[in-house]
């Protein structure tokens, strides 16, 4: 398991080669294992394998990218407080979970059972790549998955067998992420010394020279995730959760 946990690479292209069942049911059962808050699980997994319904995802929710229906496994891990509160109404117990604090628990709770199941995945010699496409475009998959209120797309994985090896993904060093006892704030040594390695790579050097850009960290605030587009979709999200049932308190 260690071993899968170092060597982990996001697989971006897949062989034509199916699941068999059994696996799929090991890294679901992995999944539902996942720790979770107070034992509610309150989220849900949509387990897509038809071509026709995973090309539909591909064009209208994750930006066109073909490993969604190339891979024969697409999970999308949902935030899910309507299958309990339909528990609780069918105990004569009234439910309190219409607000910010259950989505953001049941976020936690459906990402960290996706992580079960990407580990379950890649026990079994499969690959996998999160998709933050998820998040913007929640209302469309709300649509096309027929997700009821109190549901909400969190993260969708891809899985299967790689037909890539790629590079290991480069890392921080611990002491950039660590903090012993208590937060240590960062001087602008330790951000220099923390983030060298990153910006001294090729590659990152190649992509600053190809957007002609002044930094790698100009990448991200103006070519990956600006601030605009941070902030539509922040305010499309929280239309989603209202719509939802979440935002109701």
């Amino acid at each position: 398991m260690l071993e899968n946990l170092l060597n982990h690479r996001s697989i971006r292209k897949f062989k034509n080669q199916e699941i068999p069942q059994d696996i799929v049911t090991s890294i679901l059962e992995a999944a539902s294992r996942a720790s979770n808050t107070g034992n509610m699980q309150w989220y849900s997994i949509i387990a897509t394998k038809d071509v026709a319904l995973k090309q539909k995802l591909q064009a209208e929710c994750h930006f066109n990218q073909g490993m969604v229906s190339q891979a024969p496994l697409v999970l999308t891990f949902c935030a899910d407080i309507n299958r309990f509160n339909k528990w609780c109404v069918a105990r004569n117990a009234e439910p309190g979970y219409d607000n910010f604090l259950s989505f953001y628990t049941a976020t936690i709770d459906a990402v960290i059972a996706a992580q079960n199941a990407c580990l379950a995945a890649e026990h079994h010699g499969l690959g996998i790549c999160y998709l933050g496409t998820t998040n913007y475009t929640a209302k469309k998959m709300i649509e096309i998955l027929q997700l009821p209120r109190g549901v909400v797309p969190v993260t969708t994985v891809v899985v299967g067998y790689a037909d890539e090896i790629p590079d290991l993904t480069d890392r921080l060093p611990l002491d950039a992420i660590v903090h012993l006892e208590t937060y240590k704030d960062y001087t602008t040594g330790d951000i220099n010394k923390h983030y060298k390695a990153k910006e001294e790579l090729e590659f990152h050097k190649n992509l600053v020279k190809i957007n002609n850009t002044e930094s790698l960290a100009h990448i991200f605030t103006q070519k990956r995730y600006p601030k605009q587009n941070n902030e539509l979709f922040s305010r499309s999200l929280l239309e989603i959760l209202k719509e939802q049932g979440f935002m109701n308190q």
